[in-house]
């Protein structure tokens, strides 16, 4: 049976049944910056058809995506005008929506070091 990646706040699980629903954490900031939520849409889209072992088949799909650790990824957003990090645990299916924001955003930032924001307080 295909997995399924599936979102939980900014965190997304591994799931064999779960559809997946939005990224509220990444849906707030498409909110912000509307040209930014069809290419984030289209990224959940990839995500919750993938079946990625390790960051080779990740880069596969993704050539432009910047491998920075054996678990962050840098996805490159509308053009590279936005970029999204991600730290990925291939081997529990569990991706952690990092951080989000524009390119410019992302030059001040330390995207190795930056920590993921907790975003679902529920």
């Amino acid at each position: 049976m295909r997995k399924k990646w599936t979102h939980i706040g900014n965190i997304v699980y591994l799931s064999d049944v779960y559809e997946g629903n939005r990224i509220k954490y990444i849906e707030k900031f498409w909110n912000k910056n509307k040209d930014a939520k069809e290419q984030l849409l289209a990224w959940n889209r990839e995500v919750g058809l993938a079946d990625w072992s390790n960051s080779n088949e990740l880069k596969a799909k993704f050539g432009t995506a910047s491998i920075i650790t054996s678990r962050r990824v840098v996805f490159n957003v509308n053009g590279n005008r936005y970029r999204l990090i991600v730290d990925i645990e291939y081997r529990l299916g569990i991706i952690f929506i990092v951080w989000v924001g524009t390119h410019k955003q992302y030059d001040k930032i330390d995207a190795k070091e930056i920590e993921y924001v907790k975003t679902n307080k529920e």
